[in-house]
C-alpha cells in the first residue's frame, strides 16, 4: 500500500472521464464536490495487499496514518481517492474498491466525515495545502 497524504486547506473533484466499465457513475452523470479543512488520501492498492495478512497490516497501517496526520492539525475531515500511479504493482480494482470503502466505515465509525472520490473515473482536482513540511507526507505500508 503507498499513500501520499495531505494537510489539504481544500480540496476540490469533479469527475471526468470514466476508467472501468463497472464504474458506479453513470455516463452522463458528474460529481461535483468540495471539502475543506481536511486529510486528503491518494491511495494505491498493490497486488501484494491482497494476501490475507498483508490486507489486515495494510489496512490497520493506513487507518492508524490517516488519523495520526488528522490529528496532527485537529482535522475532521477526510477524502479517500484511489490513485493507482504511485506504482507499477496495481490491486485489483475489486480489492482496492473494498478497501477504501472499508476504510471510510472505519474512519466514519471513529467521529470522521469521510467523502470518496468516484471510484473507476478520472477526476479533474483542485488543491490547496498547508505550507508545513507535515503537510505531504508519503508513506509505504
Amino acid at each position: 500500500m503507498k499513500l501520499l497524504t495531505f494537510q489539504a486547506k481544500r480540496f476540490h473533484w469533479k469527475s471526468f472521464s470514466r476508467t472501468l466499465d463497472d464504474a458506479p457513475l453513470e455516463a452522463g452523470e458528474e460529481v461535483d464536490e468540495e471539502v475543506r479543512d481536511a486529510v486528503v488520501v491518494f491511495l494505491h492498492a498493490e497486488g501484494k495487499d491482497e494476501e490475507d495478512d498483508a490486507r489486515k497490516r495494510a489496512f490497520k497501517h493506513t487507518l492508524k496514518h490517516v488519523k495520526w496526520l488528522a490529528n496532527k492539525r485537529d482535522l475532521r475531515n477526510v477524502v479517500l481517492h484511489s490513485f493507482t500511479h504511485l506504482g507499477a504493482d496495481n490491486s485489483s480494482p475489486e480489492f482496492a474498491r473494498g478497501f477504501i470503502e472499508e476504510l471510510a466505515e472505519r474512519l466514519a465509525g471513529t467521529g470522521y466525515s469521510v467523502a470518496t472520490t468516484p471510484f473507476g473515473w478520472f477526476c479533474e482536482w483542485d488543491l490547496s495545502v498547508y505550507g508545513e513540511s507535515l503537510a505531504k507526507v508519503w508513506k509505504e505500508v
